[in-house]
């Protein structure tokens, strides 16, 4: 079978699921399977698969429509400029992560912050990214899954952060010692235990420990809101990426408290809010 009609194939299977970007995810499986770029498959649009490349192309064609993350396919995710290394252990980065991750590093190069915490690494994409952002920085990065943190440790290898970063198996501040950290991040679980079936086959397909925020999707906000305070410095950030509806239960949860102030909300490309923020003081 030629590349041309294979993509061509491809391409219609994916249409029939009513999958997003067929044509993309049909391009991206073969570049998987040839193990070449994207210009590789437009210039030789008319050479030949070998009998085992076709069969392995499309039984991944198949794994993605029954609902699999492509992402558990080819094992790659870009994130912040840098290639992640990903399966089924942890949840794909997604876009909506790196404004957390961009506002995170304007707020670390105001305040010359180094010491930061990130709760509920998964990938360790926002433990990766900060590393490589922000000069000298030294992160502590925490999972309760020891399947993610080999993942995130692995992460860190690729993309040349494993100096910065120390990894700790710790249910959020459990096994973390009471040393004071200019900033603490999080990307928890925050769905809904009850929307959790309702979501895409290709989320569902990811690991419920990730995804999980309880009842109302508030579960980790509370625990971490009202602990963070024992670990930050006086003036320290507090940064949460929330769902998109998330934003005055978050704030309340944080005005309870009464230990933050100049608490604000940033929205993400779609505008919906995305991330909070909130300082430790009064």
């Amino acid at each position: 079978m030629l590349i041309k009609d294979a993509l061509a194939k491809g391409t219609v299977m994916l249409k029939g699921e009513n999958l997003d970007s067929p044509k993309m995810k049909a391009r991206i499986l073969l570049q998987d399977v040839l193990n070449k770029p994207r210009q590789y498959l437009i210039v030789h649009d008319m050479e030949k698969i070998t009998p085992e490349q076709e069969k392995r192309y499309f039984e991944n064609i198949e794994k993605v429509k029954r609902g699999t993350p492509i992402e558990h396919i080819t094992h790659i995710k870009e994130f912040m400029k840098m290639n992640f290394f990903v399966n089924e252990n942890v949840l794909i980065p997604r876009q909506d992560t790196e404004i957390l991750v961009e506002e995170v590093i304007k707020i670390a190069k105001r305040i010359n912050a180094k010491k930061i915490l990130d709760l509920c690494t998964g990938s360790g994409a926002i433990a990766v990214s900060l590393a490589k952002y922000i000069e000298n920085s030294e992160i502590t990065a925490t999972d309760i899954s020891a399947d993610a943190l080999r993942v995130a440790k692995k992460n860190a290898t690729i993309n040349g952060g494993e100096n910065q970063i120390t990894f700790v198996e710790s249910n959020l501040f459990e096994n973390i010692i009471k040393e004071k950290y200019d900033m603490i991040v999080s990307n928890p679980p925050y769905i809904r235990k009850d929307v959790i079936k309702k979501l895409d086959k290709e989320v569902q397909k990811e690991p419920l420990i990730a995804l999980d925020g309880g009842y109302d999707g508030l579960d980790f906000y509370r625990k971490i809101a009202e602990d963070a305070y024992q670990y930050l410095k006086f003036g320290g950030y507090l940064c949460f990426e929330i769902g998109y509806d998330q934003k005055d239960d978050v704030m309340q949860i944080i005005e309870e408290q009464e230990k933050y102030c100049k608490t604000y909300c940033k929205k993400d490309l779609f505008d919906n809010d995305r991330v909070i923020v909130t300082k430790l003081g009064e």
